[in-house]
């Protein structure tokens, strides 16, 4: 099973859920906000479903597409961690390496050992 990590490594999936969060959206709906095909959108939606990000609803000749929050638990419970880091230290995104003055870790010696 593909976790919810690699799923939302995708960005387009990201803007799905982003779309879905707000209410239901049709694949049209979906593909005319994103500038997609439908077929596309639709694979999208095939590995977020399968993942059980996301509930489809049929009402009449449309498939309605809708979020589910309980995956994103597993996200959330892997944040807390570095979101108490950063709270304790709020300064901590500035000394990231992806910082264009940060050291990167590869530069930082070594220490005696």
């Amino acid at each position: 099973m593909t976790s919810v990590f690699e799923v939302l490594a995708e960005p387009r999936r990201r803007r799905i859920l982003e779309l879905v969060r707000g209410g239901e959206r049709s694949v049209g709906e979906l593909a005319r906000a994103l500038a997609a095909s439908q077929p596309a959108v639709s694979k999208h939606l095939r590995v977020l479903r399968e993942a059980g990000l996301v509930e489809v609803r049929v009402a009449e000749q449309r498939r309605l597409y809708r979020l589910r929050a309980e995956p994103l638990r597993e996200l959330e419970q892997w944040l807390a961690p570095y979101r108490a880091l950063w709270e304790e230290n709020p300064d901590l995104p500035a000394r990231h390496p992806a910082a264009p003055d940060a050291p990167c870790a590869a530069d930082v010696p070594a220490a005696p050992g």
